[in-house]
């Protein structure tokens, strides 16, 4: 089976995209759009993805888009190894964790939203950075809670989940802004732990073809 990701090597979304394929032990080609130049735009690949947005994955003639949506795809379609606990409870608190970067912390932060904040609002780039780490913030705050009672090593257990393929390019992109992370010193060590793996220093921004 062939699969293709098209993304964007600084994309957090193409960057837990890439973990996750590379965790499944999954073989894909990238075809990589510039966000910066308005790439994602062109109607090519707008016939593939209509909101012209990375990543999408087509598999067999399908195109899978929205990285939540690809990742639940690829833990069904391949459940070796899991990123998923067993149980029902703990399935949804790893879900909540991942949501808590995925609906919470990464939309209000995506290269469209910095964008407007800038040209729409004229923000400042102090204003912008602000705005960043504010929702970084929330976000790291609240999962501090969080692997503080079902971390063991890892964000949740002593094994990577979906959390980690989230908050590893989270924590990237907190790190390229100043964020400071001191405050969330568990956060910090999960993903380092995680970062440590083969699958996540594959799928790193600076190991992709198109990286500057």
């Amino acid at each position: 089976m062939a699969i293709v990701l098209h993304n964007y090597w600084r994309s957090g979304t193409s960057y837990r995209t890439r973990i996750a394929l590379n965790l499944k032990g999954l073989d894909y080609r990238q075809v990589t759009l510039d966000l910066r130049t308005g790439a994602q735009g062109s109607p090519a690949f707008r016939a593939l993805s209509p909101q012209g947005l990375v990543p999408a994955l087509e598999v067999d003639g399908t195109v899978l888009t929205q990285s939540p949506a690809i990742l639940e795809w690829l833990e069904e379609r391949y459940p070796e190894p899991p990123l998923l606990p067993k149980e029902p409870t703990e399935r949804a608190i790893v879900r909540a964790m991942a949501a808590i970067i995925g609906c919470d912390i990464h939309p209000l932060n995506n290269l469209r939203v910095l964008k407007a904040l800038k040209g729409d609002l004229s923000a400042s780039q102090e204003q912008v950075n602000a705005w960043i780490a504010r929702w970084i913030g929330d976000g790291f705050a609240a999962l501090e809670q969080y692997i503080a009672r079902h971390g063991h090593g890892f964000a949740y257990g002593d094994a990577p989940t979906l959390v980690d393929c989230y908050l590893v390019p989270q924590v990237y992109s907190a790190e390229r802004f100043g964020v400071d992370l001191a405050p969330y010193p568990r956060v910090v060590a999960a993903a380092e732990q995680a970062r440590r793996l083969p699958a996540f220093i594959a799928a790193h921004p600076d190991n992709q073809p198109d990286a500057d």
